[in-house]
């Protein structure tokens, strides 16, 4: 496992990887032993650094800077993941840019259409923010939901507000 730790005009934001793809991300923070932290607590004690992450890096680099980027073309390893929770959180990475979806609709789009409370349990358990858009998913009724990864809520909408032109 290897894992790359830089600056982004919101803060620190973290990579952790394999030769396969992503395992995991931190949003950023304003600390970078925060994110370190975070890495290794939810990814892999004995992950390395590394300096880059090439186009993953970039992309994620360019989204903070107001771009619109599409993260489903970057290499993601979602083998700790059950098939159903595979297929919930590759179906997610279809979310576009600025938009939204709610956890019905992302279960019809999963080929489950009555597992909503699961395909919510598995967005919850996402390892990769922003890269799987799981801040793009909201509750039928329209308000935000929860959201795991650091900064909570208020991470998703700002996350949210930011893509909103």
């Amino acid at each position: 496992m290897i894992y790359s730790i830089f600056k982004t005009r919101w803060g620190w934001f973290g990579l952790l990887g394999n030769e396969t793809g992503l395992v995991g991300a931190c949003l950023p923070l304003d600390a970078r032993e925060d994110v370190v932290s975070y890495l290794l607590k939810n990814g892999c004690q004995s992950a390395r650094p590394i300096k880059t992450f090439g186009q993953s890096q970039e992309r994620v680099a360019a989204y903070f800077e107001g771009q619109s980027v599409d993260f489903s073309v970057v290499a993601v390893d979602l083998s700790g993941f059950g098939p159903f929770e595979q297929a919930v959180l590759l179906t997610l990475r279809g979310i576009p840019y600025g938009q939204t979806t709610d956890y019905t609709d992302l279960a019809i789009r999963s080929g489950r259409p009555r597992a909503v409370r699961a395909v919510a349990n598995a967005v919850g358990k996402n390892p990769l923010p922003l890269i799987i858009p799981c801040h793009r998913v909201l509750r039928k009724d329209g308000s935000l939901g929860g959201f795991s990864a650091p900064g909570g809520v208020q991470t998703k909408k700002r996350l949210l507000d930011w893509e909103t032109p």
